[in-house]
């Protein structure tokens, strides 16, 4: 029988043994909603209220600093947009490299009369210094970049950033951080966050071994915003609509279990990343921000002379499941607009692999896909050979 190995974690994880059995007895026994009276509503409102104090002790937030939303793309969209309708138009600063969800909210608010600029990175995918210094000095009212690339893994200093903006705008910037592809992989501490000057930062469940359909927005409650979405007034009037409590619930179980095996389970990675990246390196890669601090799971990589999407699709043949780039664009012809943000070549761009290692991976799995890559770039210069 046919079986694929997943190497595609930041696209999506499967929702753990447990996640599923938390989440379960909701769909149909305790199928309340949470907003009714009788003991159903309340017993799903008790299960909400618990997914909400696990999700804020895994960032270290409080519960009432938790927002909870449909997944990532909703909760950056509450952020900017709700943010800049509460406020005069002034400038949104974002870094090149936001997913689009960040990108195209950010992008949409120059109809509402806001300027947009677009922070430059440096070639390992770090937010360049001297541009940073150059956005703060025009004063810029909100602020938006990500704690983890989610192609690259290249982690950003999200602290001392929020840090600078604080300072150089005296307190006039709302600071937020895409933290989506960091939680349950890297440590995350909203309240020293915020001591620094961050706002707001954005998680999603599916990330991290929860179900799809389930985030959260972190936010500083002096934070003023807008609801997208307005009804019944649920989550303090920013996000009104029937809670989905099962994925709510897998949601804060997922936290609780990727904080208690956060330490061990990184470490675990950062060594299957390290054996990957001799056999890439090996075979001739380019690994993209080798340089820069990442996450322990992601490689992003480029072999020469051959395209990306070609690969990936060999690769799947061969049964092991990569992507090109962010899962959510993958239907998007352009090459990688985070690669091309750090001065890679169009050309090399669109050779880009990325392979996201999670929980069940194993190093003959690492080792079996080296050898299934090599064998597909023989198969690919011989078809080259008999063409040329």
């Amino acid at each position: 029988m046919f079986r694929s190995v997943y190497l595609d974690h930041n696209a999506a994880t499967p929702v753990a043994a447990a996640v599923l059995e938390a989440m379960l007895p909701f769909f149909a026994q305790r199928h309340g909603n949470a907003s009714s009276r009788h003991e159903h509503g309340r017993a799903a409102r008790r299960a909400v209220d618990e997914a909400r104090q696990r999700v804020a002790h895994a960032v270290g937030a409080h519960p009432t600093e938790v927002i909870f939303t449909s997944g990532g793309s909703e909760a950056n969209n509450l952020f900017i947009k709700g943010a800049a309708l509460r406020q005069p138009a002034g400038t949104v600063a974002i870094s090149a490299i936001e997913h689009p969800c960040v990108r195209e909210p950010a992008r949409a608010l120059r109809r509402l009369g806001w300027r947009l600029r677009e922070l430059a990175v440096d070639d390992q995918c770090r937010l360049a210094g001297a541009d940073f210094s150059a956005a703060l000095a025009e004063q810029p009212a909100l602020i938006s970049i990500m704690f983890a690339n989610n192609e690259t893994g290249a982690l950003q200093d999200v602290a001392a950033l929020a840090a600078r903006a604080a300072q150089e705008t005296r307190g006039g910037a709302w600071f937020h951080t895409d933290a989506v592809q960091a939680l349950g992989k890297v440590p995350l501490d909203f309240r020293m966050l915020n001591a620094a000057g961050v706002h707001a930062l954005t998680l999603s469940a599916h990330k991290l071994g929860g179900p799809k359909g389930a985030g959260a927005l972190i936010v500083d409650k002096r934070v003023d915003l807008a609801p997208l979405i307005d009804g019944g007034g649920h989550e303090r009037g920013l996000r009104s609509g029937t809670e989905n409590v099962p994925a709510l619930v897998g949601f804060g179980r997922a936290c609780e279990l990727a904080v208690a095996q956060l330490d061990g389970e990184a470490l675990r990675l950062r060594q299957l990343r390290a054996g990957l990246e001799r056999g890439l390196v090996a075979q001739g890669a380019t690994i993209f921000a080798a340089q820069a601090e990442r996450l322990p799971n992601t490689v992003f990589f480029a072999l020469p002379e051959f395209d990306g999407e070609t690969l990936v699709a060999r690769l799947d043949r061969a049964g092991f499941a990569v992507a090109s780039g962010a899962a959510c664009s993958a239907a998007n012809p352009q090459p990688s607009h985070v690669l091309l943000a750090m001065g890679v070549a169009p050309e090399q761009a669109r050779a880009a692999v990325r392979v996201s290692l999670g929980r069940q991976n194993t190093a003959d799995e690492v080792a079996d896909f080296l050898r299934a890559l090599s064998a597909t770039v023989a198969q690919l210069q011989a078809l080259t050979s008999v063409v040329g």
